[in-house]
């Protein structure tokens, strides 16, 4: 029995993951759960206001992981990422928003935490395993002609979540299992029933990082910097309350108002303290760079080519020509101008189903809808 390979799901406490364990035990492995800690009690946060991987109502998860461990008959470890949760994520969370973009910290917490340094203590506490898996939708396979490996979309086209794996590496690859990758959302919700999981079909699904819908709980007092709201042409016409409650693309509580027209945010400008609004006609954008490229299926490329782009989560992947400018750096020129190109945000390549690889967008600009501030 302990000749079986052995791999460690990260187990939440929700229905993929528990799914996730469920699938390859079945299949022959053996399997433990572990479960990273990352809520530290000392932040204040009210308790529970939204659903989110990050705040006080965690610990209700690790529980619900470990009775569901429990009742698969697998043993189960909570693995303390408090202070490294802090330095990698939350540190990268809030520091974007003070250079004016907008973070994604899934992105990051993947790459850095879930997919590295879960295993990596896990590994330093004494556990030994094979592989690591989760209840990601998304599928990760090897192409011998190019010895890599390479992630592709899910079966579920509509759950698919290859976007948050972008910036994973071949060493993080070649151990991770994602058997979820050959399911819809349906055929899990039924295989859980089936087998006796019915009351996590109907439970709530984690949606957000944070499970409180003021950002404030993460910054310091001194970052809430009043500011201009400004136009496209300089003229200041309202003050904001820190750029940190902006993105780009806003549209509520701009503070401004007695335009015929909706405003929404154009611009950060972390420099200057300052927010630019205007109309959503400049808001399409045809042109951005993307910088920290992580090229993940394939080497990085050093001619021009075509591809489809995702410029956020729920973006549905736009036609583009991407110019590589080296091999960390792209640009990427649109068919089509694109609604609401935000800096700090994950910019995701594709060709059909293969992630090609991802990156940070870094600016973006229209050569038709030029403005000067």
């Amino acid at each position: 029995m302990q000749n079986k390979p052995c791999v460690a799901v990260g187990i939440s406490g929700g229905i993929d993951s528990a799914m996730t364990a469920y699938l390859l035990k079945e299949s022959g492995f053996r399997v433990i759960g572990i479960t990273m800690q990352t809520w530290d009690k000392n932040k204040a946060m009210e308790k529970v206001i939204k659903s989110g991987c990050f705040g006080p109502a965690q610990e209700e998860s690790i529980q619900s992981a470990a009775r569901l461990c429990q009742k698969m008959g697998i043993e189960h470890y909570v693995i303390p990422l408090q202070e490294e949760f802090q330095q990698k994520v939350i540190n990268y969370f809030c520091q974007t928003y003070l250079r004016g973009k907008t973070p994604n910290p899934c992105l990051v917490c993947n790459a850095y935490i879930k997919f590295a340094l879960l295993p990596e203590k896990a590994h330093s506490l004494g556990l030994e395993f094979d592989y690591f898996a989760t209840g990601h939708y998304a599928k990760v396979d090897y192409n011998e002609e190019l010895q890599r490996y390479q992630i592709k979309k899910a079966k579920d086209t509509n759950k698919d979540q290859s976007y948050f794996l972008a910036f994973l590496t071949q060493e993080q690859l070649a151990r991770t299992l994602f058997p979820l990758g050959n399911y819809t959302k349906p055929e899990i919700k039924k295989m859980a029933a089936d087998i006796g999981f019915g009351e996590l079909v109907s439970r709530q699904e984690s949606q957000d990082f944070l499970q409180s819908s003021d950002l404030a709980v993460l910054f310091k007092a001194e970052d809430f910097q009043e500011g201009e709201i400004v136009d496209l042409s300089g003229k200041v016409i309202g003050t904001h309350k820190g750029i940190i409650n902006y993105t780009i693309g806003q549209r509520r509580n701009l503070g401004v108002k007695g335009f015929h027209e909706p405003r929404f945010v154009l611009e950060i400008d972390a420099e200057k303290n300052r927010i630019v609004i205007g109309t959503k006609e400049y808001l399409f954008k045809n042109r951005c760079l993307a910088t920290n490229m992580n090229w993940v299926s394939i080497s990085a490329p050093a001619k021009q080519f075509r591809a489809k782009a995702k410029i956020r989560f729920l973006h549905t992947p736009a036609d583009c020509i991407v110019n590589p400018i080296n091999d960390s750096e792209i640009e990427v020129l649109f068919t089509e101008p694109q609604l609401s190109i935000t800096p700090g945000q994950g910019l995701v390549l594709y060709t059909d189903d293969l992630l090609l690889g991802g990156g940070f967008i870094a600016l973006s600009n229209d050569k038709n809808a030029e403005h000067n501030v």
